[in-house]
């Protein structure tokens, strides 16, 4: 499993926050309520839902979730929603409620009076994830003026409310993926809200768009509608999880409804390794359509290999790019190449005196010395290679104290010319020594202890294959996403040739791998230009990728080579479309997070741990007034994400720091009680604390009849696919920048 569904194991099933209540009949003392931090998710199978559990998921911010095609599901009532704690004060036990829509019940349903009178009486909030415009939401109808149809390719806008709230980590533009213009892939209704609303009623809009031929009538994708003591999300707009105009509104929908209180950590992580530094890395050769020179290519009658390496402008190149984007590469070394570019010192090397000039300007993570295989021993006579047996027939492995060396040589290389690295780092040639698949499909059985002998604690993976972190001996892996910026490729016209020679038909001169395995790869409709093949077409689908890597929260680095940092710099195109694209849509609140393996090997780490806890019900949240309270077993870091200004005071209050670091227009962070306590306890700050909820004497909120015409908003069946970039769609997205 990935990590989005590894995280969702963790909490679909219900009660996930361990939390003594009584029965709900019983006596409330008097004073403030108990809100538990757990959402509550009515689920009708639809997209919208979907796409919003996943990013509960994502975050680690715990819920409960209820199918209503479940017959055995349970009644959502008093009883279900909220009862009377152990200190006899009235407890909700949701912090927030998600709909699939505005009325999913059947019309007079109790189900839904109790969900009112609940969010009423606890100032809980409700989430509609997708309902059509109509006055039930505080909307016109959806005409005169108004739209209902696509929404693919248009720009939706995030209005001033919603910069100034839950939104505000936006620059304000939301456009809508158009991934194929053959495909419906957005669907919405665009209206205006009622110029009268209902008494005591008040709609304002959040996300906008131009209504099409409405002269410039903005109508609402998504609008806060406050009515009767209840607050709602209006979203009426279809989507999935996968879409960019979702992914860049995911944050705030769960900071709306929560109020900005919640458990979970969401981060825009963008970490760059570039492997082989100071080694030369093979060309492909766009006649024999494989790489010479590399054993493991199978390259058969070709003609005599050629290499790329970087050189000293290279160099000079990659540190302007860094200061330019306050960015940091991390440079995967392999010092055995310095050493024979060398020959042991006795000749100057320029690039390896260049790369120690600038040494402070890169991270470094040792790549072991001179990049060698690392699992079971190749036999490249075979294509592909196999491992090699014995004559019983057993696998022949490389052995324990050659991969030791591996790594111990090249941490005393970079002893002897003064680079800073952490020793617990590594990335093996090729990801090698972990099981690849189909020759290996085990570890190298002498991985493990040698990894332990030599003090790594975090050793690369190959995300493609492993996208889950996992031990290997005392180490754990820290999965990297390959790019498509090919290894053996330093020029635009290598790269294009090698990606036209994988994904075209036979018919085409290609290889017809992309035939043969049409469930993972797309044939192109044609050859790509060799001259604007690359700028126009795998920049923008490479930089869309990185991008939704970017938008979901995931802390997982990617990596090319040193070969894409020499001779055309085939890399910066992509880094500078999904810069660009990121500053275009994000606020300055919100940065890129760039960090280095073993905080990211960290990062995963923790979020097992937490998932652990929660699924084995170890965990109790909750807010009285403006104290939240979060329990969780010994050594479980909790992550949270709070109200500028929350605070988290030590023993008898004293010592209080920040709950967490700033980060788009909140704090949040992973963390574990003070000294001497045994929770962790924050205060909200007067201004983060929400409002008091009615008084119990107050009518509680009656159901708002749904139009009985529609029940439920139009959904195209391809809404709810991931619908693939075609080159069409490519041809839509920002091009490269050089």
């Amino acid at each position: 499993m990935g990590r989005r569904t590894r995280w969702a194991a963790a909490f679909v099933a219900a009660g996930l926050l361990a939390c003594m209540t009584p029965a709900a009949g019983a006596q409330a003392a008097s004073g403030t309520q108990r809100i538990d931090l757990k959402v509550l998710v009515v689920d009708d199978g639809g997209p919208s839902v979907a796409a919003i559990v996943n990013e509960l998921d994502l975050t680690g911010t715990p819920y409960t979730r209820v199918s209503l095609n479940d017959a055995s599901r349970p009644v959502i009532n008093a009883a279900f929603l909220s009862g009377t704690d152990g200190s006899g004060r009235a407890e909700g036990r949701y912090q927030a409620v998600v709909l699939p829509n505005n009325a999913p019940f059947p019309a007079g349903s109790a189900e839904m009076a109790a969900l009112r009178s609940y969010e009423a009486q606890f100032g809980v909030r409700q989430v509609d994830a997708y309902t059509y415009a109509q006055p039930a939401v505080g909307l016109n109808w959806a005409a005169s003026p108004g739209y209902i149809g696509a929404l693919d390719g248009m720009q939706g806008i995030v209005t001033s409310a919603g910069l100034g709230g839950a939104f505000d980590y936006l620059k304000g533009s939301v456009p809508f993926e158009d991934n194929d213009p053959n495909v419906t892939e957005s669907y919405g209704y665009l209206a205006t809200p009622l110029a009268t609303q209902a008494s005591g009623a008040a709609f304002t809009p959040l996300v906008t768009m131009p209504i099409p031929g409405g002269g410039g009538t903005q109508g609402v994708l998504a609008g806060e509608y406050d009515h009767g003591g209840v607050s709602e999300l209006v979203l009426t707009f279809d989507y999935n999880q996968y879409q960019q105009q979702y992914r860049l509104l995911a944050r705030g929908i769960v900071d709306w409804m929560t109020q900005g209180i919640h458990l979970g950590f969401d981060r825009d992580y963008f970490s760059m390794n570039v492997d082989d530094v100071l080694l030369p890395d093979d060309r492909w050769s766009s006649t024999a359509k494989c790489t010479p020179g590399d054993a493991a290519s199978a390259c058969q009658g070709a003609p005599a290999s050629s290499e790329i390496r970087m050189t000293p402008a290279d160099v000079s190149y990659a540190v302007q790019w860094e200061q330019v984007h306050n960015f940091t590469f991390d440079f995967l070394f392999n010092g055995g190449g310095s050493d024979d570019a060398t020959q042991n010192g006795t000749v100057d090397d320029p690039l390896t005196d260049a790369l120690l000039q600038n040494k402070s300007s890169f991270r470094w993570v040792d790549h072991t010395y001179d990049h060698p295989f690392l699992g079971c021993v190749q036999n490249t006579t075979t294509v592909p290679w196999s491992c090699t047996t014995d004559a019983s027939g057993n696998v022949s492995w490389v052995d324990e104290q050659t991969i030791e060396n591996a790594i111990s040589q090249n941490v005393a290389w970079a002893a002897r010319h003064g680079l800073s690295i952490d020793r617990a780092e590594l990335v093996t040639g090729e990801h090698s020594g972990l099981k690849t698949l189909p020759q290996q499909p085990v570890d190298n059985p002498n991985l493990a202890p040698a990894l332990n002998a030599e003090g790594v604690k975090w050793t690369g993976s190959d995300h493609s294959r492993e996208p889950d972190q996992r031990a290997v001996g005392n180490a754990l892996t820290v999965p990297r996403f390959p790019m498509n910026v090919y290894y053996n490729a330093g020029k635009v016209a290598d790269e294009v040739d090698e990606y036209n020679w994988l994904y075209t038909a036979t018919s085409q001169g290609g290889s017809g791998t992309c035939t043969a395995n049409p469930a993972t790869t797309t044939c192109l409709s044609a050859p790509l230009d060799e001259l604007t093949g690359y700028s126009s077409y795998i920049v923008p689908l490479e930089a869309r990728i990185d991008m939704g890597h970017v938008l979901g929260d995931n802390p997982d680095p990617h990596y090319a080579h040193q070969s894409n940092l020499a001779e055309d710099r085939i890399l910066y195109p992509v880094l500078d479309t999904l810069f660009a694209t990121y500053n275009q849509l994000m606020a300055a609140n919100a940065p890129m997070v760039n960090l280095r393996e073993s905080a990211i090997g960290a990062e995963l780490q923790q979020r097992s741990a937490w998932q652990s806890a929660v699924s084995a019900g170890k965990v109790t949240a909750y807010r009285v007034g403006g104290t939240v309270t979060v329990q969780a077993p010994s050594g479980v870091r909790v992550p949270v994400t709070m109200p500028n200004g929350t605070v988290q005071p030590g023993l008898l209050g004293l010592g209080a720091t920040a709950a967490g670091t700033a980060y788009a227009g909140e704090l949040s962070g992973w963390l574990a009680p003070k000294l001497l306590q045994g929770a962790v306890t924050l205060t909200l700050s007067s201004a983060g604390t929400p409002a008091a909820p009615a008084a119990s004497g107050t009518k509680a909120a009656t159901p708002t009849a749904v139009a009985p015409a529609q029940t439920k908003p139009a959904q195209p069946a391809s809404v709810a696919l991931q619908v693939p970039l075609t080159p069409a769609g490519v041809a839509l997205l920002p091009q490269g920048r050089k």
